[in-house]
């Protein structure tokens, strides 16, 4: 699998800070690897459009589609 990201992507992510940041790349690292890590806690958002959800932390999440053999991220934002 590889990483794919949408054109506002990296910057919604640049807006975090560097923690943030930071954490959001290990998260990815584990998404490379295996889409079920624990600490990913992925699941699918919205069946119908087959977006999905992962966490960076208990208060960040990031959405994307899988397609193929990439993953698409869209959106990083805090989590309500």
């Amino acid at each position: 699998m590889k990483i794919a990201y949408h054109p506002d992507f990296k910057e919604k992510l640049n807006k975090f800070p560097k923690a943030i940041q930071n954490k959001f790349d290990k998260q990815v690292s584990f998404l490379l690897q295996n889409l079920r890590h624990p600490s990913l806690r992925a699941k699918k958002y919205d069946e119908s459009s087959g977006l999905w959800q992962a966490r960076v932390d208990g208060n960040v999440r990031f959405y994307f589609f899988i397609e193929k053999n990439t993953y698409s991220l869209i959106n990083i934002r805090r989590h309500k």
